[in-house]
């Protein structure tokens, strides 16, 4: 089960809510669980970053996520 949190910029597509458990054990998985309860936040998802017990990605579709793993969605900054 993993800890989902979704800051402010998110919370229009999540219907207001901003933190969830949910069972998964990628980040594939997750996005699909989270896509099927909100049809569409995939294509918002793939634009944003995302913490995965700490560790940020730009990209993490390949990634794992343990049991207990915290995941924390965020803006993506472009450019530099």
């Amino acid at each position: 089960m993993a800890k989902v949190v979704f800051p402010d910029h998110l919370l229009t597509h999540t219907n207001g809510e901003r933190e969830l458990n949910i069972e998964c054990n990628s980040f594939r998985s997750l996005v699909r669980a989270l896509d099927a309860k909100w049809p569409g936040i995939e294509d918002v998802l793939s634009k944003t970053a995302v913490a995965i017990d700490g560790q940020i990605y730009q990209d993490a579709w390949l990634e794992r996520i343990g049991p207990n793993s915290e995941v924390f969605f965020m803006q993506r900054i472009e450019g530099g």
